[in-house]
């Protein structure tokens, strides 16, 4: 009984220690929001996974009405940039002809929800401020979003104590393995938005695409019944794979954080054992069921993508 009652001690004395951890992870995580969405700032990071590295250019500014401005550019291949004016995104791509949508946030590296409302994750997620450590030559404090079950891979930041704005983020396993890894590699912070964002504001942009919302939410004669807590379909849709050409039927689930993808499509094999690479911490799942190919990619586990595409039922 006196063992029993030092270990209730023993956790209670520990539960206003996580809360302060908790209050004060979320106070720099909102810290770093508001950075993201006001300061003017011109970055260059690399993404590291597999031993390979992939350079990006990233500003970021706010016009004297107040508009966002963003450039998010791919520096190795061919050019692939992102450009953002206000709730207007648009995509240059490599043989396609540029174009853009309604979307008041890039996709990329960097997860949109760190501009937005990390509370949104709150449910699903434990914050964590851990200490203080020193990145591209600057003071930093490194901020953990740990995930409160298995399904899913935790997300270490580094802060810039100065500014709030990321200087490094890290995706770990569980097991506390690095899967990748983005490294700001310079960070400067100004007034007014950059000579690029600048001449982006005077540029006018590709016309907005109509996509009819029924195209974006069709409905299938298949469901997922499994997925990771938090986790919602976001759309659905149907188009062609751009490599093979090949139709599929589409869906998108986000938890906030993490996306994952699932396509299904018909196959020329009856059946097909499960196959699956990594890249980085994105999982690619392959397998074919009943003359069926399922798909499943994501920042997940290995085992969370086998258990949402064993999950698929087929309703016709």
């Amino acid at each position: 009984m006196k063992l029993i009652g030092y270990f209730i001690l023993l956790v209670a004395g520990s539960l206003p220690v996580f809360a302060a951890e908790n209050e004060q992870a979320i106070s720099w995580l909102e810290r770093l929001s508001q950075a993201l969405q006001q300061r003017n700032f011109s970055t260059s990071f690399v993404v590291v996974k597999n031993n390979q590295a992939e350079p990006y250019h990233w500003f970021h500014g706010v016009s004297s009405e107040g508009v966002e401005l963003e450039i998010l550019a791919l520096l190795n291949g061919p050019r692939r940039d992102k450009l953002r004016k206000g709730n207007i995104v648009s995509y240059i791509e490599p043989e396609l002809p540029p174009y853009s949508v309604l979307s008041t946030q890039i996709s990329g590296p960097i997860p949109a929800i760190l501009s937005g409302d990390i509370h949104q994750l709150k449910g699903h997620y434990d914050f964590i401020s851990v200490g203080r450590s020193r990145v591209l030559g600057r003071p930093a404090q490194l901020v953990r979003i740990v995930p409160k079950d298995q399904q899913t891979f935790g997300h270490w930041l580094w802060l810039d104590q100065e500014s709030g704005l990321l200087l490094k983020l890290a995706i770990i396993s569980r097991k506390g393995q690095l899967l990748e890894q983005v490294q700001f590699t310079h960070l400067d912070i100004t007034e007014s938005p950059s000579e690029s964002l600048q001449q982006l504001q005077a540029t006018e942009l590709p016309k907005v695409l109509d996509i009819p919302k029924s195209s974006q939410d069709e409905k299938f004669s298949w469901r997922v019944n499994w997925l990771p807590a938090g986790f919602e379909r976001v759309k659905a849709n149907r188009h062609r794979i751009p490599v093979t050409k090949q139709p599929v039927e589409f869906m998108l689930f986000n938890d906030g954080l993490v996306d994952v993808s699932v396509y299904v499509g018909t196959s020329s094999d009856k059946q097909r054992a499960v196959e699956y690479v990594m890249d980085g911490a994105t999982v690619i799942l392959n397998q074919v069921v009943s003359g069926f190919e399922i798909s499943v990619v994501g920042k997940i586990p290995t085992s969370t993508a086998k258990a949402i595409a064993d999950s698929i039922v087929f309703t016709n």
